[in-house]
């Protein structure tokens, strides 16, 4: 009963999470100064350094269009936060995943299931999303 209890009681918490605030303007902001390098200012994945990856970094304004219309909320925020690793040039993406650490809240995904992600994740979503072609 117990464990029943505090299932309910975790439900009702995570569908009272608040939306977190989206500033794509940060989010852009960050985006230039972290992750352009790579991916390229227009995040087509031809950044300046792409030649030197052994993975080549992925076009970021086709994330949804490759998803089947749906922008990829969990695989992005796992990968930039580090817990979907990816070792392009013997060191993970993202090169500056430690900015990204703390500030820690609960964003919703589309199912509805809350995920733990910081502030700075959240704008850098915010303009991913933006990016998406229609």
């Amino acid at each position: 009963m117990r464990i029943v209890s505090w299932i309910g009681a975790a439900a009702l918490a995570a569908s009272a999470l608040p939306a977190l605030a989206q500033d794509a303007e940060k989010g852009a902001q960050l985006y230039r100064a972290h992750c352009a390098t790579c991916h390229g200012i227009e995040a087509t994945g031809q950044g300046p350094m792409a030649g030197a990856l052994v993975i080549k970094p992925a076009d970021l304004s086709t994330l949804a269009a490759r998803n089947g219309g749906e922008f990829p909320v969990e695989r992005v925020i796992k990968r930039i936060d580090g817990r979907d690793p990816l070792v392009s040039h013997g060191s993970p993406m993202p090169v500056y995943g430690h900015f990204f650490e703390g500030r820690d809240q609960a964003l919703k995904l589309p199912s509805g299931q809350p995920i733990m992600t910081s502030e700075p994740i959240v704008d850098l979503l915010a303009y991913l999303q933006s990016l998406q072609a229609s």
